[in-house]
């Protein structure tokens, strides 16, 4: 028997499976027949990962083994309607330290808490998530498989670069105004990963934004796009898109279609474009 512990790949790829699926940890490790602890250890890189349960999680998962020990044939594909939101389906002790969260920050948010706060027993909350930083992870998992296939959806519909990035700045708008609480703890929690975590959530903001800097670069070289230097406006559409979750309202004067087409427009007038 091989046993596969701590290894990241293999765990990214069981986690973003799952992701793919819609299917949450909880649910996934009652299929396999293990605990949601172990399978957020597996998910983490924590927790041995032998061959047996790498079959056992494969088959619940609707896929096979030699698939999860290939990351890039793992990987979930682009959503085909980016523009459509389904209401989350958290666990409920995922959904109640989200929204401990932020509402009082991460430090200040204890086990205790969220335990109360989901209706649980502490123990039964560390039955689920052995740490609390499993929790932050899982928030964060949820949000970048999300926006990299939301913005990746986006891309494909696109037939030029500036048009493809006029809609992935729309993809990235949307997200942040149809997931707020995802969104806000991505962009005010970064300070409380620890590594390895810190480390992978890292490359894949940065993976994430070199994919829309690359559509902008490539319009520039088309002629679509004017500006001298890229880079102080490309900076400032993600801020305008990651800010949203600080004021935008739902029942507010205008939509989350309306917002984010009007984000689109702005970024590519930034950019010395039109649309």
């Amino acid at each position: 028997m091989t046993d596969r512990a701590g290894d990241p790949a293999l765990a990214a790829a069981v986690r973003a499976a799952r992701q793919a699926r819609g299917t949450t940890l909880r649910a996934l490790a009652a299929k396999a027949g293990i605990s949601a602890g172990t399978l957020s250890g597996i998910e983490t890189a924590k927790t041995s990962l032998s061959d047996e349960r790498l079959a056992a999680l494969a088959e619940a998962l609707g896929t096979t083994a030699a698939t999860l020990r290939e990351p890039a044939r793992a990987e979930p594909t682009s959503r085909t309607d980016w523009r459509h939101f389904e209401p989350l389906d958290l666990d409920p002790v995922l959904a109640a330290a989200v929204r401990l969260v932020v509402r009082r920050g991460y430090a200040a948010t204890t086990m205790r808490e969220i335990a109360q706060e989901a209706g649980l027993s502490v123990a039964g909350v560390y039955h689920h998530y052995p740490h609390k930083q499993d929790l932050l992870v899982a928030a964060l998992d949820l949000t970048m498989t999300e926006l990299h296939e939301r913005v990746a959806a986006a891309r494909e519909e696109g037939s030029s670069p500036a048009e493809r990035f006029a809609l992935m700045v729309e993809a990235l708008a949307l997200f942040h105004a149809h997931r707020p609480d995802l969104a806000f703890i991505g962009a005010s929690e970064m300070r409380s990963f620890e590594e390895p975590h810190l480390t992978r959530v890292r490359k894949e903001r940065n993976a994430l934004q070199h994919l829309i800097d690359e559509q902008a670069l490539a319009a520039i070289d088309d002629g679509s796009f004017t500006v001298d230097d890229p880079l102080p406006a490309l900076r400032a559409v993600s801020t305008m898109c990651t800010s949203l979750p600080q004021w935008f309202r739902a029942d507010g004067s205008l939509s989350a279609d309306d917002i984010a087409r009007e984000f689109s427009r702005l970024a590519v007038s930034m950019l010395g474009g039109s649309r």
